[in-house]
């Protein structure tokens, strides 16, 4: 199976230069703990997770407002190529410590977020209590 089959495509994305409490709120509005941090023609240069927020803001008290996202993202980004395989993709986070990639096209534009829960939900049985769990919290 392809990562372009099983990512989420929908994806909320904002700026570097943008205030952490924006990104903050999109979230909060999205019902998603993930936002990749885009330049102007959609490269992927890192991902804030609501995870950063608490960690490289609040628990430093710094403003989210007065803070840029680029300085509370985590960087680089780790991406994969949509045409690749789910096993690659799985290899790649398995390799860089990581739970979610960034999914790109030829040019290296964001298309999609791959998340572990995704490919966890897709080898489980449509009956699994764990499915049923993931899917509930995605």
């Amino acid at each position: 199976m392809r990562v372009v089959d099983l990512c989420t495509q929908e994806v909320e994305v904002i700026a570097p230069a943008a205030h952490v409490g924006e990104a903050a709120r999109r979230m909060r509005k999205a019902s998603v703990g993930t936002v990749v941090v885009v330049d102007e023609i959609r490269r992927p240069l890192g991902i804030l997770t609501d995870r950063d927020v608490a960690t490289r803001v609040v628990g430093r008290a710094r403003s989210a407002r007065n803070t840029p996202v680029s300085k509370a993202m985590s960087q680089p980004v780790a991406w994969v190529h949509a045409e690749r395989s789910v096993e690659d993709a799985l290899a790649e986070m398995t390799r860089l410590r990581v739970r979610r990639l960034a999914v790109v096209d030829d040019a290296e534009r964001l298309v999609g977020v791959l998340a572990l829960d995704d490919i966890l939900c897709a080898v489980l049985d449509e009956d699994s209590p764990l499915r049923a769990a993931l899917q509930a919290n995605l």
